[in-house]
């Protein structure tokens, strides 16, 4: 009878030990799970802690190749715009590249916008803006509670050098599938919206 009742509690320790354990899997695996979904926030956006510096990474070039617009400003200055897509959670990400022609270090003068919740943005896109023609609405870029934009921050292109741009903004209503592309000093773009 003392052995029946020590193998019962044995195979009782067991199946709690066996619970356990897959408990603790099942809890290790909750967290990143390795899927390339896209997140329900917009890129860049903070939770850090006030005081610190975060800058918004820039997604990543899985269009580069592609020209949907290509605006030339002036003194050589040219943005061509590779990709705008609609995200999961609710907004458009406009992504591509500039390039200087010009022969000076360009600063992306006058991009950052005379918004004042963006002034202390520099030398950014903080500026560009989507424009729904039909729903008669314009989105300005987004921005995390410290007034920092969802978009490209440049460090100051020499000439004949290229940088990779990003912007984000609230996407408009499904229906809506090609928006206007404003950057301050450019001219505007017509583009569509894929996603």
């Amino acid at each position: 009878m003392r052995a029946a009742m020590t193998r019962i509690r044995f195979k009782g320790a067991a199946v709690a030990a066996a619970s356990v354990a897959m408990a603790v899997m099942l809890t290790a695996c909750g967290g990143d799970d390795g899927s390339d979904e896209p997140e329900s926030k917009p890129q860049g956006a903070s939770s850090s802690s006030a005081g610190q510096e975060s800058e918004a990474p820039a997604p990543p070039e899985d269009d580069a190749g592609q020209v949907l617009a290509s605006i030339k400003g002036k003194d050589g200055v040219e943005a061509i715009v590779s990709s705008v897509k609609r995200e999961a959670g609710g907004f458009v990400t406009v992504k591509g590249t500039v390039k200087n022609g010009s022969k000076q270090i360009w600063t992306a003068p006058g991009w950052q916008g005379m918004e004042q919740e963006v002034a202390g943005n520099g030398a950014s896109m903080a500026g560009t803006s989507l424009v729904d023609q039909t729903g008669k609405k314009r989105y300005l870029v987004l921005r995390d509670t410290d007034g920092r934009c969802l978009c490209t921050k440049f460090e100051g292109l020499t000439p004949g050098a290229e940088a990779p741009f990003f912007a984000q903004f609230p996407a408009p209503p499904q229906s809506t599938t090609e928006v206007d592309f404003q950057i301050p000093t450019m001219p505007t773009a017509t583009i569509k919206i894929s996603g």
